[in-house]
């Protein structure tokens, strides 16, 4: 066994018979984006999680995007996102021109917290959320009493959101939810899987996912007519005439008939990705759970997390003085690569000025969060070394604390 190969974060892991379906696609010549992949790799995706409808695209973010359009997103409409995720997330806001309102997370599963998005809710609607923003917020003089278009939950690392609050909560005001199920794919809340609750979900099959297309995503829903007219957008909103004739804006966001042969080779290892997941989650709980000053994002309540990847929190006040960097430089040195929990988008220089309601708890997880090696093709002795390695460095603290 080589000794100090590079264990990396999340890499891509294929199934077997990923080869054989892009070989039938280039058989058949079928290389562009239609063909028998891209519909089984649908169906598949449709059959693992009871989403009713799915339309393979080029990304998740692609997928978000094509949800906001169809939920009437545009120019100085308010978006409620949740603020500790990655930027995908929040960037389609502003490719509409909308404004972001950003929400905190509850400390349980780090995902929005109903009571904040309550809060920012009833601040949209009386002109209130100016009180939230900087003065220097490129639409501060839009930050009007105006009622929410859109309710932008995230299953973080493939933790579920609390969605029976947020659904009351959009319930309440009649406010459609768009789920960012990007990383939760194979995660389920109440036995209902992530991306099914809202009007639309996506999930996103990048090389780092639970499963990979290498670039790719899906936004599905149950409305069979939105799915239909996702597709139409995604493929540059083309007439049905014998001529290129366009009456909406489209996009060149469709995936590939390649690629989906990959994708349909993933979904059939799909649940035994997701269960290598979280034997690497309890490895490491195991393992690391009675070192000071260590916390794991945790499955809350009727909640089933594919634990994309492992998450920790170190309290350097608690464990002797380790805080995450030093776990992730100790770990980057012995060839391990660690990456740090998402940096708000409160915290991000493209977005700091724009409205911001909640607690420090997202601030106070990015500060202290580490994500661990969690890739599904990881061996025993992979896990063992990031152990070996992380108590290493507890004690090489301990000792020059002495």
């Amino acid at each position: 066994m080589e000794t100090n190969k590079r264990i990396w974060l999340s890499p891509p892991h294929m199934g077997g018979n990923e080869q054989l379906y892009v070989q039938e696609a280039f058989a058949g010549n079928w290389i562009a984006p239609v063909g028998e992949n891209l519909n089984k790799f649908e169906q598949a995706i449709v059959e693992a999680t009871a989403c009713g409808h799915a339309a393979a695209i080029t990304s998740g973010t692609a997928g978000l995007h094509l949800a906001l359009i169809l939920s009437g997103v545009g120019p100085g409409d308010y978006v409620l996102c949740q603020s500790l995720t990655f930027c995908a997330s929040a960037n389609p806001i502003r490719y509409l021109g909308a404004i972001p309102v950003f929400i905190g997370s509850e400390p349980n599963s780090w995902n929005m917290c109903p009571k904040a998005l309550e809060e920012a809710i009833q601040a949209c609607m009386t002109g209130e959320i100016q009180q939230f923003a900087q003065a220097d917020c490129p639409d501060y003089a839009q930050l009007t009493a105006k009622k929410p278009k859109v309710i932008l939950p995230v299953h973080l690392y493939g933790m579920p959101a609390d969605m029976d609050q947020i659904l009351a909560v959009a319930k309440r005001y009649e406010i459609p939810v768009v789920e960012d199920a990007a990383e939760a794919l194979g995660a389920s809340y109440k036995g209902q899987a992530c991306g099914t609750f809202g009007d639309f979900g996506i999930y996103s099959f990048n090389g780092n996912k639970i499963i990979t297309t290498s670039g790719g995503g899906a936004i599905v829903s149950q409305d069979a007519a939105k799915i239909a007219h996702a597709r139409h957008l995604a493929t540059q909103a083309r007439d049905p005439a014998p001529h290129y004739q366009h009456t909406e804006i489209g996009y060149n966001y469709r995936l590939s008939n390649v690629s989906a042969g990959i994708g349909r080779g993933q979904m059939e290892v799909l649940p035994e990705w997701v269960n290598r997941r979280r034997r690497n989650h309890a490895f490491y709980k195991e393992a690391l759970g009675q070192l000071p000053g260590i916390e794991f994002l945790e499955e809350q309540p009727d909640t089933y997390a594919n634990h994309w990847l492992t998450c920790i929190l170190l309290d350097p006040a608690s464990s002797g003085g380790v805080d995450r960097e030093t776990i992730r430089l100790h770990l980057d040195a012995q060839n391990i690569e660690s990456r740090p929990i998402w940096k708000p988008m409160h915290q991000q220089p493209v977005f700091a000025s724009f409205p911001y309601v909640g607690d420090e708890t997202a601030d106070r997880v990015f500060e202290r969060g580490l994500c661990l090696p969690s890739g599904s093709s990881m061996e025993k002795e992979d896990l063992e070394r990031v152990v070996e390695q992380i108590i290493a460095c507890f004690q090489a603290v301990s000792e020059k604390m002495l």
